[in-house]
């Protein structure tokens, strides 16, 4: 548990990296790319910590991002809507290393408050169940 516990709170640090510059227009190329960045590292530190959440308090073993998605909708975590929005993310997560391209990059940083917000839902759900056990 004191693992989980320690992913978690390193999840939670990351996004607030992320919230520091989702949402919010950026003042340059630099700027937007550094906050694509934090969404990557964010998203990465959430998921990994929904994984291990889910081996120990659900007693699944999900080993791909996808998988730990459908795996914390059916514990309860995500309702339907907010799992296939979680699964874009995944998504764009994967479209993060093609960046370079212009319109690719816009499109994920203007969809950037949305994740901050799910990634932050997502955290504050298995940190009330953890509470709860």
């Amino acid at each position: 548990m004191e693992r989980l516990k320690k992913k978690h709170q390193t999840a939670k640090a990351a996004l607030a990296s992320l919230q520091e510059l989702a949402g919010k227009e950026p003042e340059s190329l630099i700027q937007r790319d550094a906050a694509i960045q934090r969404f990557e590292y964010t998203f990465e530190a959430v998921w990994k910590t929904a994984k291990l959440y889910l081996k120990k308090m659900e007693g699944v073993d999900a080993g791909t991002p996808k998988g730990v998605v459908r795996a914390c909708m059916q514990a309860g975590i995500f309702d339907e809507n907010q799992a296939r929005a979680a699964l874009e993310m995944v998504d764009d997560r994967n479209l993060t290393s093609h960046t370079y391209d212009e319109g690719l990059a816009q499109m994920i940083f203007s969809r950037l408050s949305a994740h901050a917000d799910l990634l932050d839902l997502w955290l504050r759900g298995m940190e009330s169940r953890m509470e709860q056990a």
